[in-house]
C-alpha cells in the first residue's frame, strides 16, 4: 500500500501538521485512535520525507515537522532578534551541553574561573538551559542541563550530534573549555569564527525556519 493511500499514515501526518507544538506518540494516539500503529506510521513518514524540503524530526520523545536544515536560511525572517552573549556565557553554554547535568561549581572548575549568577540567568531566559534537579552531595547544589529549545535552535536531534566531542577528547587535543568552544563554533548559530578574549558573540534567538 502506497503511503499516500494509507489512512493511518495520513491521519498521523494530518495530526502533526495541525499541531502547533511537537507531539509524543501518546498525544498523537489520542487524536488518531488506539487502533492506529502510531510508531509504524511515524517511521513511514520519516522515511517518506527524507531529502524533501520538509522533514519529520524526532527530538527526545516528541515528533514534529520542520524545514530541512539546509533550506532554513531561505526562510529566515528579515528581522531576527539577536542577543550578544559574553564569552563567559558561550563557554558556560558549551560546558553544559557537553557535560550535563552539571553544577555551577563544576562549570567553574572546568572554566577555571567563577561565573556570575547572571550568566546562567541569561541562558535560562533564552530557553537553552534549565535546572535539572540537585546533585546528591553535601549542600545538594542545583545542576543544569540544556533544553529541547537548545537542540532545535542549533539543528541537533540529540546531544550525540554535538560536533567532534569523542574524537577530540580521545586525541587529547583540547582542554575542556577549548573543546566546548570548538564544538559551539562548529554550529551554524555561532556567527563569529574567532572569539575575542573579552568580546561578545551574536547568537540568533529568533525563529530560523518556518
Amino acid at each position: 500500500m502506497m503511503i499516500e493511500h494509507d489512512p493511518s499514515v495520513r491521519a498521523v501526518e494530518a495530526t502533526l501538521f495541525a499541531s502547533d507544538a511537537p507531539m509524543t506518540v501518546e498525544q498523537i494516539r489520542a487524536y488518531v485512535g488506539e487502533e492506529v500503529d502510531v510508531p509504524d506510521a511515524l517511521s513511514k513518514l520519516e522515511e517518506h520525507y527524507q531529502g524533501r524540503g520538509i522533514e519529520l524530526v524526532k527530538r527526545g520523545k516528541t515528533w514534529h515537522f520542520q524545514t530541512a536544515a539546509d533550506l532554513a536560511h531561505l526562510l529566515r525572517r528579515e528581522r531576527e532578534e539577536s542577543r550578544k552573549l559574553s564569552r563567559a556565557a558561550v563557554e558556560t553554554l558549551a560546558i553544559i551541553a557537553y557535560h550535563e547535568p552539571v553544577s555551577r561549581a563544576e562549570i567553574e572548575a572546568i572554566r577555571g574561573v567563577q561565573i556570575s549568577k547572571g550568566t546562567l540567568d541569561v541562558l535560562m531566559e533564552a530557553g537553552w538551559v534549565r535546572p535539572a534537579g540537585r546533585r546528591e552531595v553535601p549542600g545538594r547544589p542545583l545542576i543544569y542541563a540544556t533544553t529541547q529549545e537548545f537542540l532545535a535552535h542549533f539543528g541537533l536531534t540529540s546531544r550525540r550530534d554535538l560536533p567532534g566531542l569523542a574524537d577530540l577528547k580521545a586525541a587529547g587535543l583540547l582542554d575542556p573549555v577549548d573543546l566546548a568552544l570548538e564544538g559551539l563554533q562548529g554550529l551554524s548559530a555561532v556567527e563569529s569564527g574567532d572569539l575575542p578574549e573579552d568580546g561578545d558573540v551574536e547568537l540568533e534567538i529568533g525563529d530560523e525556519s518556518a
